[in-house]
Parts: C-alpha cells; sequence; structure tokens
C-alpha cells in the first residue's frame, strides 16, 4: 500500500526538480525582457517615472545577486509546492478514479497551472519591473489572489461535477465538465474589473509581451512539472504495490 509519507517525498522530489527547471527558464528565458525592462527604468528621468518614485542611487544588491537569489526562492517554492500537490493527489483519488497514476498526477498538475497560473494571467498578466504604480500594489494584489481563489473553485466544482456524473458515458461527462468548466471561466473574466494600471509608452510591446509570455512558461514548467515529475515517480511505486506477489516456483 502507497502510504501518504511515500507520496509526500515523492512531492518534495517532484517540486525540486520541476523548481529547478523553472529556475532555468527564469536564467535563461524570463531574465531577456526583465533586463530589459530595467534599462527601461534607467533610461527614465531620475525626477521620476511618471508614477511618482525616482530611480536614482546605487542598488542595495546587485542584479546577479538578485537572479541567484530568485532562482532559489523558486526552487524552494517548488518543493512547497510540490508536498501540497502530493497531498491534494492523495485527496483527489476518487475524482482522478479512471487511468494510471500518472495520467491521473498530470491532470492534477494541468488543473492547478490553469487554476492558479492561466487564469490569473488571462484576466491580469504579468508586467515586467517598468510596469505598475506602487499605490496600486495592494489592490492589483487583491484581485490576483481573486482570480486564484476562483480558478481554485472552479477546479473544485468541476471535480465534483465529474464525480456526479460518473454514472455517464465518458464523452458525455468529458462534454459537461468542460462546458461548465468554460462557463465558470467566462464568468470570472468578465465579473473581475480590468487591471488598474496603465501600460507606460516607452515599455516596447515586444518586452511587456516576452515577458508576459515567458512568465507563464515558467509557471507552466513549474505546475505542469510537477504533474509530469510526480507521475512517473509515483507510477511504478503504485503498480509494485498493487502486483500480487508472485508465487514461488517449485
Amino acid at each position: 500500500m502507497t502510504t501518504y509519507r511515500s507520496l509526500a517525498l515523492r512531492g518534495v522530489a517532484a517540486g525540486a526538480v520541476a523548481g529547478v527547471a523553472s529556475a532555468l527558464v527564469q536564467l535563461l528565458v524570463t531574465e531577456i525582457p526583465i533586463r530589459a525592462a530595467l534599462a527601461v527604468e534607467a533610461a527614465r528621468e531620475p525626477s521620476g517615472d511618471g508614477h511618482g518614485h525616482s530611480h536614482g542611487g546605487e542598488e542595495l544588491v546587485g542584479r546577479g545577486t538578485q537572479v541567484v537569489g530568485g532562482m532559489l526562492g523558486v526552487v524552494i517554492v517548488g518543493v512547497a509546492v510540490g508536498l501540497v500537490f502530493a497531498t491534494a493527489y492523495a485527496l483527489s483519488k476518487r475524482w482522478f478514479a479512471a487511468g494510471t497514476p500518472f495520467t491521473r498526477s498530470f491532470a492534477l498538475g494541468a488543473a492547478v497551472f490553469g487554476a492558479v497560473a492561466l487564469l490569473p494571467w488571462l484576466k491580469y498578466p504579468a508586467n515586467p519591473p517598468a510596469v505598475g504604480d506602487p499605490g496600486t500594489v495592494d489592490h492589483r494584489t487583491a484581485l490576483y489572489l481573486g482570480v486564484v481563489v476562483a480558478g481554485l473553485v472552479i477546479v473544485w466544482g468541476a471535480s465534483l461535477l465529474a464525480d456526479r456524473l460518473r454514472e455517464q458515458s465518458q464523452p458525455v461527462r468529458t462534454t459537461a465538465v468542460l462546458l461548465a468548466v468554460t462557463a465558470a471561466v467566462a464568468v470570472v473574466l468578465l465579473a473581475f474589473p480590468a487591471s488598474p494600471d496603465t501600460i507606460p509608452a516607452d515599455v516596447p510591446v515586444a518586452v511587456l509581451w516576452q515577458f508576459r509570455l515567458s512568465s507563464l512558461a515558467q509557471l507552466a514548467t513549474l505546475h505542469v512539472g510537477i504533474g509530469v515529475v510526480f507521475g512517473l515517480l509515483v507510477d511504478p511505486a503504485t503498480r509494485r504495490a498493487r502486483t500480487p506477489a508472485a508465487a514461488p516456483h517449485r
């Protein structure tokens, strides 16, 4: 029998692997538009950037140290998310009953990515350092977290609906869940207000969207990566646990 402790250890391992992969995406992909955005900030007048704050003075922490610290933070977050993922996997077996442990893990990882990353990105896509008024940070954070909570509620509701329809055929069940999720996502996107920030004219559109897309790719690497790695780790163990011991040869 697969114990929670074994699942938790695999979740931590999967989170560490996916965290390292996500940190590499940050270093090799996301860092490019970040540096371009920082150059835009540096080119602005020292007296202000249109949002009422100055960019003058020396950096207290060098960019290299910031990058290394950010990558380390991504790995730590990956380990924590992996542990939460393992717990969610253990609790959601009745909703992901069909298929192998790998397919269940991948489906859960994709669902988590959609709820906590893709849906918020669709409504409030990430912006590089040169964009954003410090005075709206709390407001923006509250809106973002609200969409995350709504996304998790959608995933939970979809799992309940799938469980209620388990007596139906697979096409009917899948179609009903997809339609319900699509309608719920549309409601969330329409109900939440637009971002309070505007994009400054000196921020190139290419830099803006390169940052947004690379940030989404980094989140996909983390969340879907955890689902994939966890599935690879737990599937063989689960098969061994379910395979009866072979009878000894005489």
